[in-house]
């Protein structure tokens, strides 16, 4: 089976992602709609997306997790002083990798004259 293909033969969809603003607007959307007397599965055809998704971002918001719906790092359990770290070691990785890269890079170009 082609991976494209679903199997009644109808193209997947790409995989989407959302951004915090679009999922807490959806929430309240679906708290607005759901108080008029909709279901959250009506809501979420509305949106096009699926119900539990909806639901698992109402249940973020309302638990006010860090890495929930809206929060800055986008990661569970993380705090900003965390996150800080994680980039700085992050950065300090990728500035060692381009170092390699260049001196690689030079190092071949040498070789091949």
């Amino acid at each position: 089976m082609n991976r494209s293909t679903s199997p009644g033969n109808r193209p997947r969809r790409a995989r989407r992602t959302f951004s915090a603003a679009f999922k807490a607007e959806a929430v309240q959307l679906a708290r607005k709609r759901r108080a008029e007397g909709a279901s959250w599965a009506q809501v979420a055809r509305e949106l096009d997306v699926r119900p539990n998704m909806l639901w698992l971002w109402a249940r973020q918001l309302d638990d006010g997790r860090v890495g929930a719906v809206g929060s800055p790092t986008g990661l569970p359990d993380e705090t900003l002083e965390e996150e800080v770290r994680r980039l700085r070691r992050e950065n300090a990785t990728l500035r060692e990798e381009r170092e390699f890269a260049k001196k690689a890079a030079a190092f071949f170009a040498r070789e091949s004259r």
